[in-house]
């Protein structure tokens, strides 16, 4: 199963990569993410691992691609409250080249024994927010 979601914001792709290529940030633009700490290495290096509180109990991520040049970043889940296996996500931000923008994109495949639950989940209460909230946090000049 996949999940997709993606936005347009009034900020050079950049400004917006500098910001989402640290991925012991995701309290500050996640809706509902209490914290978020980098547990093992370095957030902006493959192998960080954060542990995240918020619905529903505890989450542990590992980055496994930091990209600067594709502006992408890939990871795993390791543990969660959600019932959800071989899930895999990447972020990406790429210009928009006639106007400025940088377009940000969020993508996941996971497994699950209720997909289209799991599918709800991830869209509605994560990634659909997730990027409303960078959305505003850029187009509010708060980056």
């Amino acid at each position: 199963m996949s999940v997709y979601a993606s936005t347009v914001v009034n900020t050079p792709a950049d400004e917006v990569w500098s910001y989402l290529r640290d991925f012991g940030n995701l309290a500050e633009w996640l809706p509902g993410m209490t914290s978020c700490e980098v547990e093992e290495g370095v957030a902006t290096q493959p192998g960080a691992v954060r542990r995240m509180e918020g619905p529903g109990g505890s989450f542990r991520e590992r980055l496994l691609v930091l990209d600067d040049d594709a502006r992408s970043a890939t990871y795993e889940i390791l543990e969660s409250p959600l019932a959800v296996t071989n899930y895999r996500a990447t972020y990406r931000v790429a210009p928009v080249t006639d106007s400025g923008q940088a377009f940000i994109e969020w993508q996941a495949t996971f497994e699950a024994d209720d997909e289209a639950k799991l599918n709800k989940i991830l869209t509605r209460g994560v990634f659909e927010p997730g990027l409303a909230s960078l959305h505003k946090r850029f187009q509010d000049g708060l980056s």
